[in-house]
């Protein structure tokens, strides 16, 4: 969903969460995960530390908030490649909507590092394969609609979307390992091709 498509609150709502959160990810990156506070988060953005709860449940969601944010636009990009397209390209494009999302202007220093903090970090990294699999079980949906749409829907022991879409997300955090052992470097996309293509196309 576009910013032009919400609400003046859930607008204003969203621009102090990337405000708290642009802030706190150079603490995380400077001072590491566990040894932020959510004070010192409070102190760098201005706020108490309630105004700071009331905008995130926890420090984690500080992190990882943003990606409950695009499930939306994940299952649209999805919805909208051709039904003749095989399911495995689909999935690649559809994790254009992430690609995106690292390259938002203004924000690319930060995503290698705080990728890491999130890679390097347990809690963190547990929750994140946690948002990872809501993701999942939200595409396998849409892909057994897609075929209902198509006329070829899957039989109900099928096992082809759930392996499809589990593999598909597997090689998107092979990709970030991969990206994040380079330093960063060359293309985000890239790594996720290279991972997808290991495994190779799937119809």
């Amino acid at each position: 969903m576009s910013e032009m498509q919400l609400g003046l609150r859930e607008r204003t709502r969203r621009a102090v969460q990337r405000e708290i959160a642009e802030a706190a990810n150079v603490l995380f990156v400077e001072r590491g995960f566990e040894r932020t506070t959510i004070d010192d988060i409070a102190a760098a953005t201005g706020m108490s530390q309630r105004s700071v709860f009331r905008y995130f449940a926890s420090k984690e969601e500080i992190v990882l908030g943003k990606f409950d944010l695009v499930v939306d636009d994940m299952l649209a990009a999805l919805r909208a490649r051709p039904a003749d397209e095989g399911v495995w390209t689909s999935l690649r494009h559809m994790f254009d909507v992430l690609v995106s999302l690292a390259q938002t202007p203004g924000h690319e220093q930060m995503v290698e590092p705080i990728h890491r903090v999130v890679f390097e970090t347990p809690a963190l990294f547990a929750g994140y394969l946690q948002k990872l699999q809501r993701m999942q079980d939200a595409v396998v949906v849409e892909l057994l609609e897609r075929a209902e749409r198509a006329g070829e829907p899957y039989d109900a022991d099928d096992p082809a979307p759930h392996a499809l879409t589990a593999a598909a997300f597997g090689c998107l955090v092979a990709g970030q390992r991969a990206w994040l052992a380079s330093g960063g470097q060359g293309s985000f996309a890239d790594a996720i091709d290279r991972a997808m293509a290991t495994v190779g196309p799937r119809t």
